[in-house]
């Protein structure tokens, strides 16, 4: 099939790439030039608008949004609703908040634009082992790009979650739910570091991972970075966050849940930005390995 892919960073990229690597056509846009040309590298067809990339895709259009959360998005998707017609599909692909999707549903409907909202995980690693995908909005829609989302992910790896907004909800809840398992780990490895055992870090991650009941992708990514740097010294503790973790929370206060678990390894993260600790050396560490996102040097 083909589609525009609006947004050409770490992620659009790489699924442009594997989109084209699985036979589809992509024509790529960008708001700077270098992203365009590294996409027209790998076999996309290069715009250089909005309007040059929808003119550039037969009826019916698909139009997937990898551009940060908020008012690029909302700006973005507002242009288009004038430059996409009846049958056309708009894909928000980012980490929106679940309940803008409501709203820019709202302002394509009236023109017949079919909206899904594709929560997208897999981080830098996910060209070549694929993308786990959460989609939200009509089943016809979804039908309608399934064969590229088949290209994207690994088996088993996409579905269809639900109306409007659940694709970004359960992507949100996965994230809260990351947030626990990584301050999990990095709680434990901080302990073993503080025993009187020496223990290796990177030789625990690796044996964790043979058959014991808390091995996972994680641990895989821990082991990296444990043979990289085995005592993290060469970054900060410094944890960011992407805002999912929040909004994660603040859904839990709404609706009674008590996600303890989450909500405090969120506040952790806020706790790493005042001083340094080895457990969120760690997470950094993770960070980075499985998203590609920086890290500050020690």
């Amino acid at each position: 099939m083909q589609l525009a892919m609006i947004g050409l960073g770490k992620m659009g990229l790489n699924m442009t790439k594997r989109l084209i690597q699985g036979g589809h056509r992509v024509v790529g846009y960008a708001h700077t030039k270098k992203s365009v040309a590294a996409a027209v590298r790998i076999g996309a067809t290069g715009a250089r608008s909005l309007e040059e990339a929808v003119a550039k895709l037969s009826s019916p259009r698909v139009v997937w949004l990898m551009i940060p959360a908020g008012k690029p998005v909302h700006d973005a998707i507002a242009r288009l609703s004038s430059l996409l017609k009846k049958g056309d599909i708009l894909i928000d692909g980012g980490n929106s908040h679940f309940k803008e999707d409501e709203l820019h549903a709202a302002m394509l409907k009236p023109r017949g634009i079919h909206y899904l909202d594709i929560g997208v995980s897999g981080g830098i690693w996910g060209l070549d082992i694929g993308y786990c995908m959460m989609a939200g909005g009509g089943k016809a829609a979804f039908r309608t790009v399934e064969p590229a989302l088949k290209t994207l992910a690994p088996k088993d790896g996409y579905a269809h979650v639900g109306p409007v907004g659940a694709g970004h909800y359960v992507k949100m809840v996965h994230n809260g739910v990351e947030y626990a398992l990584m301050q999990s780990y990095a709680e434990g490895f901080e302990l073993m570091r503080a025993s009187p055992y020496k223990i290796d870090l990177r030789q625990v991650a690796h044996l964790w991972n043979q058959g014991s009941v808390v091995r996972s992708w994680l641990l895989e990514l821990a082991e990296d970075a444990f043979k990289k740097d085995p005592g993290l010294k060469n970054i900060k503790g410094f944890v960011n966050d992407s805002g999912e973790g929040r909004w994660t929370v603040l859904d839990a206060v709404e609706n009674a849940v008590p996600a303890s678990t989450i909500a405090l390894a969120l506040f952790r993260r806020f706790r790493s930005r005042q001083r340094d600790s080895f457990s969120d050396k760690v997470l950094a560490a993770l960070r980075n390995e499985f998203g590609g996102h920086a890290v500050k040097k020690a």
